[in-house]
């Protein structure tokens, strides 16, 4: 590229939508290490790291600031979050690139845009207060952030949480998991809900798609501990990981931090660079889910496709009552108040239930396994 030109490419024109980042400390002479998720990247002056937008610059990181690739309104169920408000709106909104390179990847476009030349991808500059201001008007109760990897853009959602925290609003990410503890500790104070897609329980596939299982293991257990209200996905690929073996490990494992985890199994379909194996089959993802109520975990969803009937339902582990009845992402009947009880016997169903208005100051999570 030439000086002067008029053309830029996507990276250079992402290189001015930054701003010094937090999560990063200096290593030695230039380099630094990045702690915005599980690779921990030591990055060289001059480089990027493997998410391909977080760089060094003359022995500072800098990381993405003020843009978005798309913002839309969808109803919450979506990201998928359950037993957050049902039937409530999420603003999400995105960035560009990812810490991985999954195949099958749904949102390639945006994820994959500095590694695709067939995803780069068109972005909006934008400030906080307009994405906040855009969730209120169109009487969102979440403001979350997804289609691209937002650990490796956590700076710039922090800042858009904090706002969207000031007004009353819930906030998400849509992750693959793959973090670290300084990035957990970074987000908890503006960070409420956490979907982590745990997409299998072998090392070898992670590999594959550009990662190691055991940060997500690690992080899964930490984002419960921390107080994050969790939901876990698992997008179900026939010969990459449904076989009886790995399902049970996954339903173990997440049942062995707790039971009360809502996991969701989804069907896979042929995207990307993935063009086979064939999509799943409903029978694989009722086999998935009656493996994860056999291993001990209360509330497991099946989605994505049609017919699945009462396994996209909330029932009550405690009488079987049906408390919310869904079909796709349409929230049919729901039976909990604010307090997320089952009317039928009581029983606590966890979660976050009550309604606007929340405090601003404070995270109202309904956990408590007690109802008053």
């Amino acid at each position: 590229m030439t000086p002067g030109s008029p053309l830029k490419t996507l990276a250079e024109r992402l290189s001015e939508q930054s701003r010094e980042a937090e999560l990063y400390k200096v290593v030695d002479g230039a380099r630094v290490r990045c702690f915005a998720c599980g690779h921990r990247c030591p990055i060289p002056a001059g480089f990027q790291g493997v998410c391909k937008v977080r760089y060094n610059r003359g022995g500072r990181l800098y990381a993405p600031w003020g843009y978005v690739s798309g913002v839309q309104v969808d109803p919450i169920e979506k990201k998928p979050f359950f037993h957050v408000r049902p039937g409530a709106r999420a603003l999400s909104f995105g960035m560009l690139g990812c810490d991985l390179h999954c195949g099958y990847c749904q949102n390639w476009v945006t994820s994959q845009a500095l590694r695709d030349i067939g995803a780069s991808l068109a972005f909006t500059p934008v400030e906080p207060e307009q994405l906040v201001q855009a969730a209120l008007m169109h009487r969102a109760e979440a403001v979350v952030s997804t289609y691209n990897e937002p650990l490796i853009t956590a700076e710039w959602a922090a800042a858009v949480f904090r706002q969207a925290k000031a007004a009353g609003l819930m906030t998400g990410f849509v992750s693959n998991g793959n973090a670290t503890e300084e990035v957990l500790r970074y987000l908890r104070p503006w960070l409420d809900l956490y979907k982590v897609d745990l997409k299998s329980f072998d090392d070898r596939r992670y590999h594959e798609l550009g990662g190691r299982l055991a940060p997500i293991l690690d992080s899964i257990g930490r984002i419960h501990q921390m107080g994050f209200w969790l939901e876990v996905v698992t997008l179900v690929v026939p010969g990459f990981n449904d076989s009886d073996g790995e399902l049970k490990s996954i339903a173990a494992f997440l049942a062995g931090i707790s039971p009360d985890i809502p996991w969701h199994v989804t069907a896979f379909h042929q995207d990307y660079k993935m063009q086979s194996p064939e999509d799943t089959p409903a029978r694989t993802l009722r086999r998935a889910a009656q493996t994860g109520r056999e291993a001990g975990l209360r509330y497991v969803y099946a989605g994505n496709l049609a017919g699945l009937g009462s396994l996209e339902n909330t029932c009550c582990p405690a009488c079987g009552s049906e408390l919310v009845a869904r079909s796709g992402f349409r929230v049919l009947r729901n039976r909990l108040g604010e307090q997320g009880c089952c009317p039928d016997c009581g029983a606590a169903i966890p979660g976050i239930w009550k309604s606007l208005p929340r405090p601003k100051d404070e995270l109202d999570l309904l956990i408590s396994r007690k109802c008053g």
